[in-house]
């Protein structure tokens, strides 16, 4: 199912095309673990990494090591991207595309802003290639588990014959309409989760400051309207002081400045998503960046904590 906004939700993935050849460009934090799923699902996967070290370990499952982004791509039918900001997206796209063609096709689940997105596909277009932007709501977890939700824009056809890899890697997938309509509901997702975040720290550090079990808090929580799985998932090893890491918090503040960015040429004016943000930002300051976003607690913890 394709029209705008109606989700095809998976219940079981069909059978891989084995003749099919794909690359994976990018084996951080997420990308391992798509790419491992899509190697498990029995596609012959060719795998690059500007650090080559990160390929070995897939090597040994039975993916192949491009040399280069051009090489995978121009190796694979289908090649998908899976890069941690906009510059490098754009970047890795940049040396990709001198290996499409007309009949390849490539799909970047990073996140980035519509206009990287446009851009890259303006780049895929040129070299005949079709494009296909597909970022993920989803971390480690799901990335791990395949149950990912894939929110797509782009070329209509490549969403249809990408459809089964997208299957194997998630639970679901929106085609969204044209390019930068994914990035674009990708951000907004994003600063909904780190403004939930950053509340649900504040909560936390209320509840401490009140004489109240922070566990009693998030066991309210649960049961009420704004129940979230996010909060059931991050709360104890935030209770613990501990952070690890699924989602960088590098990476939630990236994604909160892009949204800040994308209201600002709406003339919209977000102070929530703006708070949000500079506690994001006082956290990587403090040398969280790496840590899990749910380490912004570290940024409303009374100085004496």
């Amino acid at each position: 199912m394709t029209r705008e906004l109606q989700a095809s939700t998976i219940v079981a993935s069909g059978a891989p095309n084995e003749s099919l050849k794909v690359g994976f460009l990018g084996l951080g934090i997420m990308g391992v673990a798509m790419a491992r799923n899509l190697l498990k699902a029995g596609y012959e996967v060719t795998v690059w990494n500007r650090s080559p070290d990160k390929c070995k370990l897939l090597e040994a499952e039975g993916a192949k090591v491009a040399a280069s982004p051009e090489e995978a791509a121009a190796a694979c039918d289908i090649t998908l991207a899976m890069l941690a900001d906009p510059p490098a997206a754009l970047a890795v796209a940049e040396q990709a595309v001198k290996g499409l063609s007309k009949g390849k096709g490539y799909v970047d689940v990073s996140t980035v802003d519509a206009g990287t997105a446009q851009h890259i596909c303006k780049l895929v277009h040129a070299a005949g290639a079709q494009y296909l932007e597909a970022p993920v709501s989803g971390s480690k977890g799901p990335a791990e588990q395949g149950t990912l939700i894939f929110l797509a824009g782009g070329d209509e056809e490549l969403y249809q014959s990408s459809g089964p890899l997208l299957d194997v890697m998630g639970k679901a997938k929106f085609f969204l309409g044209p390019v930068g309509k994914g990035a674009g509901m990708k951000l907004v997702v994003n600063m909904v989760m780190g403004a939930y975040m950053a509340a649900s720290a504040e909560g936390l550090v209320l509840a401490d400051a009140l004489g109240l079990k922070q566990q009693d808090l998030v066991d309210v929580v649960a049961l009420g309207a704004v129940a979230t799985p996010m909060l059931a998932l991050k709360a104890p090893a935030m209770i613990d002081g501990s952070y690890p890491t699924a989602f960088p918090l590098k990476h939630q503040q990236k994604d909160l400045r892009l949204a800040l960015e994308a209201a600002g040429e709406s003339s919209l004016s977000l102070p929530v998503a703006a708070a949000a943000n500079d506690l994001y930002l006082e956290a990587q300051a403090k040398g969280l960046g790496d840590a899990d976003f749910s380490a912004v607690l570290e940024s409303v913890k009374p100085a004496s904590a």
